[in-house]
C-alpha cells in the first residue's frame, strides 16, 4: 500500500482517472491518503478524512511513508481559519492555501505557515459563525472552498472547522446523528436533509434560529425553512422539499 498527501491548495478529485471526467471532489492542502490503485499518470485514492475515494493526477501530490501517513492520523487536525494565507517551501516560494486546509503534514513537506490555525472542537454555537464565512461562495459541483462549494461540502467543512467529522455526500451525512421529529425540536447547527421526487437524498443545510436555513444553492445563501421545506427568499417559490432533520452534535 502507498500513501501520499497534498501539496498544491487544491487538486480535483475525479470519478475517472482523465482530466475531463466529472469533479466529485476536491482535496485540499495537507489532506492525506491511501493510494489504492496507480496508473502512469493517475491514482486513485482513498481520503483519511472521510474514506471518500476518486482519482488524482500523479503531479499533484507528495508520496508519503506509511509510518507518516499513520502518524498524521493519530493526530487532532490542525487547520487553517485564513480564507486565503500562504505557505513558504524551502526556496522560499510562496503557495496559496485556503480555509479548512490541514496543517499537519507542514513538516513533512518542509513548509512554514505564519497564519491563524485551530485545532479546538468548539461548541455547537460556534458553527454558525463558520457557516457565514462561505457566505455567498459560488456553487460548484465537488467543491470545498469559498471560490466554489457544494451543499454537503459546505456542512462538511464548516463542521470540521469546529472539530467534527461528517462524511462527504448529502446522502452519507444523513446517516449520522440523530433524527428529529419536528423543525421545533431543532437547534442552531441541526442538518436539514431534502430528497428528490424518487425519494433521494441531494440537499443538505445548516438550520439557523428563527426558521431559516444557510445552504449552497447557486451560491452559499440564506432561506426560510418551514415543514414543507426550503423556501427561497427571492423566487418566492419552495426550491427543496424536507425529508429529514439530524441533529449530530
Amino acid at each position: 500500500m502507498q500513501y501520499g498527501i497534498c501539496n498544491l491548495s487544491i487538486v480535483p478529485l475525479r470519478n475517472e482517472p482523465t482530466d475531463s471526467s466529472e469533479l466529485v471532489s476536491q482535496v485540499l492542502y495537507g489532506d492525506f491518503f491511501k493510494i489504492i490503485e496507480q496508473r502512469k499518470n493517475w491514482s486513485k485514492i482513498r481520503l483519511a478524512f472521510d474514506k471518500y475515494e476518486g482519482w488524482v493526477d500523479n503531479k499533484q501530490y507528495f508520496e508519503i511513508e506509511e509510518e507518516q501517513y499513520n502518524t498524521l492520523k493519530k493526530e487532532t487536525p490542525k487547520l487553517s481559519l485564513d480564507l486565503v494565507q500562504f505557505i513558504e517551501d524551502v526556496n522560499e516560494q510562496l503557495h496559496p492555501i485556503l480555509l479548512g486546509s490541514t496543517l499537519n503534514g507542514l513538516s513533512i513537506l518542509n513548509h512554514k505557515y505564519e497564519g491563524q490555525s485551530t485545532d479546538k472542537k468548539e461548541t455547537k454555537k460556534h458553527l454558525l459563525n463558520t457557516a457565514f464565512l462561505y457566505l455567498n461562495a459560488p456553487y460548484l459541483w465537488g467543491g470545498k472552498t469559498s471560490f466554489g462549494i457544494d451543499c454537503s461540502g459546505f456542512t462538511q467543512m464548516v463542521y470540521k472547522l469546529n472539530g467534527y467529522k461528517l462524511l462527504r455526500d448529502a446522502s452519507q451525512q444523513a446517516t449520522q446523528g440523530e433524527a428529529l421529529s419536528f423543525i421545533e425540536e431543532s437547534e442552531p447547527g441541526d442538518l436539514a436533509f431534502f430528497d428528490n421526487s424518487e425519494g433521494i437524498i441531494t440537499h443538505v443545510g445548516i438550520i439557523m434560529k428563527d426558521n431559516y436555513i444557510i445552504h449552497a444553492h447557486g451560491k452559499v445563501r440564506i432561506d426560510r425553512l418551514d415543514h414543507s421545506g426550503i423556501y427561497n427568499v427571492d423566487k418566492k417559490v419552495h426550491t427543496h422539499k424536507l425529508r429529514v432533520i439530524k441533529k449530530v452534535i
